[in-house]
């Protein structure tokens, strides 16, 4: 068999064999191959025919526009090739685009005025004060013992090492 005869896609009822080992075979499309041995209640010889036939008819719709879109996929990945578009490059445009859908929001432009309230408030400048005034007044205190422990150090160090033990 040849390979350059065999058709490859799995969609397809032929699945890979080369196409003149079927021509003793009767060619057989989705549910048209399948002939219920007994009917559905209340389901006549033609009307079963036709639905077999309409059922045929939509696989092979189906077969196509898998087809279509699956040649559609490869164009539009060409055409992003081509762009320079890449998977991170797009994932880098949804964020931002997410973001600016964010801080457009309305529950954003109201947190963040509820934000700018709070900060232009009275209670808030005092605390932040009194807060700076604290930081301000421990930073002052490590200092101060800071000098006092590298004082005492200078001073452990000028001793001599005997006199250090005692």
């Amino acid at each position: 068999m040849d390979s350059a005869n065999q058709d490859i896609n799995l969609n397809s009822p032929h699945k890979g064999l080369g196409s003149d080992s079927l021509s003793d075979v009767p060619e057989e499309r989705g549910a048209v191959a399948v002939s219920p041995v007994t009917l559905p209640p209340g389901l006549t010889e033609e009307e079963a025919e036709e639905l077999r036939l309409e059922l045929t008819k939509v696989e092979e719709e189906m077969y196509t526009l898998r087809q279509v879109l699956s040649a559609k996929e490869r164009h539009a990945a060409e055409l992003k090739r081509k762009l320079g578009l890449s998977p991170l490059s797009e994932l880098k445009q949804n964020i931002t685009k997410s973001w600016q859908d964010v801080q457009t929001s309305n529950a954003y432009l109201s947190a963040s005025s509820t934000l700018d309230d709070i900060a232009n408030s009275e209670v808030y400048k005092k605390t932040q004060e009194t807060l700076s005034q604290a930081g301000q007044k421990t930073s002052a205190a490590f200092s101060t013992v800071g000098t006092a422990i590298s004082r005492k150090l200078g001073d452990m160090r000028a001793l001599p090492f005997s006199n250090s033990f005692g």
